[in-house]
This record gives C-alpha cells, sequence and structure tokens, in this order.
C-alpha cells in the first residue's frame, strides 16, 4: 500500500492522505472566502454543484460518509452493505446559511474527522478490511481514506474551473492556451 513516485521509496499512502485531506478546508476557505455572489452560486447547469454547493457536499460528507462508512466497514465487514449517500442531501441543508457558517462547520467537522480516523489507525486498523458498497461492491478501508482524499481534490478542481469558466468569453483567443477552459464536467 502507497505510491512510487520517481525515484522516491515507497511511503504508506495514509500519511500522504492525512496531509492532503488535513488541507482541505484551508483550500476549500482560500477559494470560497469572500468570493462574489455571482461567481459563489455559479454553477455548470442543471443538477451540477456551484462552489458554494461543493462546500455543502463536503460538509454533507463528513456527517454522512467519509468516518460513518469507515466505522460502518469496521464493525460489518462486507456481511452489511453500506448505506447509500445522498450526493445532494447537502442543498436543503445548506439553504439559508452563509459561506462562512459552511467553512466553519467544515473546519470543524474535518478536524473531528480526522481526530477518529487518527485514533483508528492507532489502534492498529486493518487498511484492507473490507465493505461492501451499495453499488460498487466489495471496497476496503484504505480504497474509502483514498477515496476521501481523491474527492476533496475533485472538487477543489470543480470549484476552480467553475469559477474559470466564468470568464471563458473575457479571455478571447487567449482561451486555446486554458485547458480548464475545454472541459466541463458537472459535479464530479
Amino acid at each position: 500500500m502507497g505510491h512510487s513516485s520517481g525515484n522516491q521509496d515507497v511511503m504508506p499512502v495514509t500519511d500522504d492522505l492525512l496531509q492532503l485531506l488535513e488541507r482541505t478546508p484551508a483550500t476549500i476557505r482560500t477559494l470560497i472566502e469572500d468570493l462574489p455572489p455571482d461567481l459563489l452560486h455559479a454553477d455548470e447547469g442543471e443538477g451540477t454543484f456551484s462552489p458554494f454547493g461543493v462546500l455543502g457536499h463536503l460538509v454533507q460528507g463528513e456527517i454522512d460518509d467519509w468516518v460513518p462508512r469507515a466505522e460502518w466497514i469496521l464493525a460489518h465487514g462486507p456481511e452489511v452493505p453500506l448505506p447509500p449517500f445522498d450526493r445532494f442531501a447537502h442543498v436543503e441543508r445548506s439553504r439559508d446559511r452563509s459561506a462562512e457558517e459552511l467553512l466553519t462547520e467544515f473546519e470543524t467537522l474535518r478536524a473531528e474527522g480526522l481526530e477518529a480516523l487518527r485514533a483508528v489507525l492507532a489502534v492498529g486498523a486493518d487498511l484492507n478490511t473490507e465493505g461492501t458498497h451499495p453499488e460498487l461492491g466489495h471496497v476496503t478501508l484504505s480504497q474509502l481514506i483514498a477515496t476521501w482524499a481523491v474527492h476533496d481534490l475533485n472538487h477543489i478542481a470543480q470549484i476552480v474551473r467553475v469559477v474559470a469558466h466564468q470568464f471563458e468569453e473575457d479571455v478571447g483567443a487567449w482561451r486555446e492556451y486554458l485547458p480548464i477552459l475545454h472541459s466541463r464536467e458537472g459535479q464530479g
């Protein structure tokens, strides 16, 4: 379990992933804090997330997805499938809340989630423990942790992409040199 980058030694995935997971709240805050409303609420079309929607989705994931699913896998193994995660549950929960409220909640919940994850790792939880995802089938605790970090990166990229697309017409001919403007991925 690790990654290889050039000539570097293979390192435990969890060390790198924990660092990424720790950095996400500050990164999201930097991207979203004080963003003008037209950029904060811009999206890529119906059923996609705005930067504000991404933030709400990340908060909901802290509540219902990552640590609860890790605990579920450890408690139930592959015998009892993970409960489904509603990717749009945040819409109602975020209504009438400010970006600042959600940023603060995300920071608090992520710190608590990482503390819980570190506690699980400290007692030597087997990262190869399998669970059953309701759509994907067998998954491991290690895969869940990696997915958590990559999910963060996916949504960081989404925020940047959505904001960049708001200036697509303004860049004129330079669009050719800006690959970020060549894709529209939806909420991912």
